[in-house]
C-alpha cells in the first residue's frame, strides 16, 4: 500500500494532507513532519493492515517562492 501526501512550508512552519485520505498533520521541521505523517499513518490504517503488510509514505513538496522586484 502506498501513501502520498502533500507537503507545504509557509512561514517556517510544515503541513501535510494526503491524497485522497482524511489525513493531515503538521510539525515545526520537516524531520518532525516525517515523524508525525507515520504515527497518522499507523493510526489512520491500525484496524485494516494486516500482520507484515508495509505501507510505503511518499511526500511531494511544495515551495513557494516570492520574487521581489529590484529597484
Amino acid at each position: 500500500m502506498m501513501v502520498l501526501f502533500e507537503t507545504t512550508c509557509e512561514d517556517g512552519y510544515w503541513s501535510a494532507r494526503a491524497i485522497g485520505l482524511s489525513i493531515f498533520t503538521d510539525g515545526e521541521t520537516f524531520e518532525e513532519l516525517l515523524k508525525k505523517i507515520e504515527e497518522a499513518v499507523i493510526l489512520y490504517f491500525e484496524d485494516d493492515i494486516k500482520p507484515g503488510e508495509e505501507i510505503t509514505i511518499e511526500t511531494r513538496t511544495t515551495h513557494q517562492v516570492h520574487h521581489i522586484a529590484s529597484s
